[in-house]
């Protein structure tokens, strides 16, 4: 068989994320001011100081989980006395500091002067980034950000918004860089208008078959986490988008023969997405939508976009601050699941519990039993870590997944 020719789009991802991590490098030894994050810390914020860039570890853990070298990087921070019971991001990104990343596809991330993490979206992040904090003796800002139950409240936008404001004025005064408010609304006007464009993309899976996998979104979703706030973020993912509709018209479908379709809920296995995609795909089954990659721009209880009266730039990154799964409870899980199965024509769930981010995975016993009672449509759970592969069985996932193709099977014979 003939290796996949990699697509237009995937071509411009190569290009964008190698480009990403060079400038990264090379304005850090220029003597930009250099930020670790956590992925939903709004990074719009940096555009307007006129020398900050920033890392996400988070995205360069995926990405070596990816490239295969998860559990090595992961065993390196077990060497020094982590436990396998920590997030694999967090051992990867550990472990790789222990060898001055000598393993990093991208050669690590430049050094921090100041690391943020938040508290609503990791129940780990802000104790992992302590780590950097005491072995760099460099600061650690804390966002608290409060857990929803409901859309976000006024009271709680602007506690958040205080934060924000107070992680600018750090920002100037450990930089000595003032802060432009002009570059930053710019930049979260391109953020808006990349959202835009990712949910033209993830609409087309509504199409039968679906020109689109949840394995494209997991994998193009990376300029959000890494160029956010940057005219490429919309760019990149026009075209995405273009390139599916061409798709559809030309008949070059990731799953031609498409027989089931699936739905996702938790974060990627980034070590296994190309054997699980062929392999799916060979039994006509497209996994069409996944909660990780749809809940982007949205607001709580709903994977629709956020529609932004584009006034003010920081309400708006504030309440993007809880577009997000886990800091979510049932309820909005419940209803922005239940609206993806009933938009894309689902046929059964995957439920992949994750052995490294609890939150995600907590409340998926109730939902799966939820789901399955509302729509009448079968759902399993199958066990995954999304960077350390050694807490993976394909055998034993793809053996609950053809018992989920079989259930499917049976319910349209009956």
């Amino acid at each position: 068989m003939s290796e996949k020719v990699k697509s237009m789009a995937g071509k411009n991802l190569s290009k964008l994320m190698i480009k990403g991590y060079m400038d990264l490098h090379e304005k850090a030894a220029k003597g930009a001011f250099c930020v670790w994050i956590a992925i939903n810390v709004p990074a719009e914020i940096f555009a307007g100081f006129d020398n900050v860039v920033y890392g996400v570890p988070e995205s360069h853990a995926a990405m070596c989980a990816g490239k295969g070298i998860g559990v090595l990087q992961c065993e390196k921070a077990e060497n020094t006395g982590y436990s396998q019971d920590l997030c694999s991001y967090a051992r990867i990104d550990i472990g790789n500091l222990t060898d001055g990343s000598k393993d990093s596809p991208s050669f690590g991330l430049p050094k921090p002067d100041l690391v943020v993490s938040n508290n609503n979206n990791c129940a780990l992040i802000s104790k992992w980034f302590d780590v950097h904090h005491r072995e760099m003796d460099i600061p650690h800002f804390i966002m608290d950000i409060p857990f929803c139950y409901e859309p976000q409240k006024q009271k709680d936008q602007s506690y958040i918004i205080s934060q924000i404001k107070d992680l600018i004025s750090l920002i100037e005064k450990l930089s000595g860089q003032k802060f432009n408010f002009n570059k930053f609304e710019e930049a979260v006007f391109h953020s808006w208008e990349g959202f835009c464009e990712w949910k033209n993309f993830l609409e087309l899976a509504k199409e039968k078959p679906s020109p689109v996998t949840a394995f494209d979104s997991f994998v193009h979703m990376a300029p959000f986490l890494t160029l956010r706030g940057t005219p490429v973020l919309k760019e990149h993912f026009k075209i995405l988008a273009d390139e599916a509709r061409q798709n559809i018209k030309t008949g070059n479908l990731p799953v031609k023969k498409e027989k089931y379709r699936l739905f996702w809920d938790n974060i990627a296995p980034w070590h296994q997405l190309g054997k699980m995609s062929k392999r799916l795909s060979q039994m006509g089954a497209n996994i069409v939508g996944a909660s990780y990659t749809s809940c982007m721009g949205t607001v709580e209880g709903s994977f629709e976009l956020y529609k932004w009266d584009e006034k003010d730039p920081f309400e708006y990154i504030a309440r993007m601050m809880n577009s997000y799964m886990c800091p979510h409870g049932m309820e909005l899980r419940y209803s922005s699941m239940k609206g993806a199965i009933e938009k894309l024509g689902i046929d059964g769930v995957i439920f992949a519990s994750n052995r490294s981010c609890k939150p995600y995975s907590i409340t998926q016993m109730d939902q799966q039993k939820r789901i399955s009672d509302y729509f009448g449509i079968p759902a399993v759970m199958i066990d995954v870590d999304h960077a350390d592969a050694r807490k993976y069985s394909e055998e034993n996932a793809f053996m609950r997944i053809g018992a989920l193709l079989e259930t499917i099977d049976s319910k349209r014979k009956n």
